[in-house]
């Protein structure tokens, strides 16, 4: 299953406890810095791919304020692919960063600043 950034966020939001779609919304926006604002909407799509899959399942309801509330956790499945997943964007950021690393020791003092004023 490819998970996407906000199916990450929203399993990421959930690893500590149960939460309604407003709460997950809200989780997922300050967990990205405010970076990935899911609407109730496209969260929901998310919830129902997530729960087709067995990763996130329906917690309880509840009724707040004559509305019901649907509270969502995570499934033992689902921690397991949040850590794979986890495991995944750590490496591919390790491997970048590596790479970058070496990049910048070939660049001697002085050419990026003769690259950046045209001078070749």
């Amino acid at each position: 299953m490819n998970i996407t950034e906000p199916m990450f966020l929203a399993l990421t939001a959930l690893v500590d406890e149960p939460r309604h779609g407003y709460g997950i919304v809200q989780e997922v926006d300050r967990l990205s810095g405010g970076r990935v604002q899911l609407k109730i909407g496209s969260l929901y799509g998310v919830l129902d791919r997530l729960a087709g899959e067995g990763l996130v399942a329906l917690d309880r309801e509840e009724v707040a304020q004559g509305r019901l509330r649907r509270y969502y956790r995570l499934t033992d499945s689902g921690a397991g692919a949040l850590e794979e997943e986890a495991a995944r964007l750590a490496a591919n950021a390790r491997a970048a960063t590596a790479r970058l690393r070496d990049r910048n020791a070939r660049l001697l003092p002085g050419t990026a600043t003769a690259l950046a004023g045209g001078a070749w």
